[in-house]
């Protein structure tokens, strides 16, 4: 199975470990965004053997592009790293999926022969560009979002998004608390495991090397989250403990042609099969995974059941609560190391990083089919149907 044009493998996928989104307690607090994204571009090169004059381009998710992470900070880290000038490279926004995304117009741009190689990224460090310096640079430069836009659409903040998703499907405060405990239980088991090992590659700090995710609660309980107050409307089911963390972190995956490979003595290790990207309800914008996960399925005439292990961003709980109700999967299947409620979610990064578990997943429990979906702000979904080689 293969999207259409020259088939398309994934050679290496590498990320930092998630560090705390908070300017005081994060690992990652004195260490630039560029140096995040250059490590993991450092990394999957070093780690390949690809020569690093043989990528023609990269393409890096970013949500939040000033400050320290605009200027293509695709293009900055890669030169700061002392890669070869001759590649190109973009920094691109589809939000929570810019990374995934990015992944997509990688595979997309070999398989129609643009490029042989390519290494497709993410990178948000949530702790030195905050939500709080958004709003003051969407103050400074003018209204996120126009009268006109409102007009049409009542768009609100991901919070009641999350809220409105939980009253459509009914889901109790306790359903989801229940999709945080698990998250964090299964998180804690992969890092006290070493499952996460092969896939992290250690960013410097002032303080050290830093190798080990820093959000996951050991002793997270129905209890201890029942404790929580609402944290987006009085009454309301969603909190901090079942909404994914505030984060900093970078990954990067590298694509070539499976003849490339070949030539390149290289063993590939999955094949990008098909991907997609979708819009939905602005207003609730966050159940894109539903539509983005059929079009998987109807597109490659396959079912629920045939997929291996899943990878579905824990954005909120109800995003997950939402996706399996309506496609009704093996829950055992379903973010088996635990997700972004208990890693974190580094936006612009989280696609990449989401890729890399999963290829890690299916080579460690010999399973061969996996997919990836995420919702985005703004109405959006996308899925990628990787199977291992």
């Amino acid at each position: 199975m293969s999207q259409n044009g020259r088939d398309v493998v994934v050679v290496e996928a590498t990320r930092t470990a998630i560090g705390r989104g908070h300017r005081e307690k994060g690992v990652f607090r004195d260490v630039h965004p560029a140096d995040l994204l250059s490590t993991v571009y450092r990394g999957v090169i070093e780690r390949s053997g690809v020569p690093a004059e043989r990528v023609e381009n990269v393409i890096a998710g970013c949500v939040q592009q000033f400050g320290e992470q605009g200027v293509n900070i695709a293009r900055t880290a890669w030169l700061q790293e002392g890669l070869p000038i001759g590649a190109s490279a973009q920094t691109i926004d589809l939000q929570c999926g810019s990374a995934q995304q990015a992944v997509g117009f990688a595979a997309s741009q070999i398989a129609g022969g643009v490029h042989d190689v390519v290494i497709a990224a993410g990178v948000e460090h949530m702790g030195r560009i905050t939500f709080a310096d958004t709003a003051a640079t969407q103050e400074r430069f003018g209204r996120a979002f126009t009268e006109r836009l409102l007009d049409r659409h009542q768009i609100v903040n991901q919070g009641l998004a999350a809220e409105m998703i939980t009253e459509r499907w009914g889901f109790s405060r306790t359903d989801l608390d229940d999709l945080a405990v698990r998250s964090h239980a299964l998180a804690h088991a992969a890092t006290e495991s070493g499952a996460f090992q092969r896939e992290i590659v250690a960013v410097e700090t002032p303080d050290g090397p830093v190798r080990r995710d820093q959000g996951i609660r050991p002793g997270t309980s129905l209890e201890t989250l029942g404790a929580l107050k609402p944290a987006f409307k009085d009454g309301g089911a969603i909190t901090a403990g079942n909404a994914s963390q505030i984060s900093d972190g970078a990954a990067a995956v590298l694509l070539m042609a499976r003849e490339t490979a070949d030539e390149l003595g290289l063993r590939p290790r999955a094949l990008i099969v098909d991907q997609t990207s979708v819009g939905c309800d602005p207003v609730t914008m966050l159940e894109g995974p539903i539509p983005a996960t059929a079009a998987m399925l109807r597109r490659g005439g396959i079912a629920i059941e045939d997929i291996d292990r899943f990878e579905v961003n824990e954005a909120f709980a109800p995003v997950v609560a939402a996706w399996a109700h309506e496609h009704r999967p093996d829950m055992d299947r379903v973010n088996v190391r635990g997700g972004a409620m208990a890693l974190g979610h580094p936006l612009g990064s989280s696609g990449a990083r989401l890729i890399t578990t999963l290829l890690h997943v299916l080579e460690d429990e010999d399973r061969e089919l996996g997919l990836v979906t995420m919702c985005c702000a703004g109405g959006l979904g996308t899925a990628t149907l990787l199977q291992r080689l």
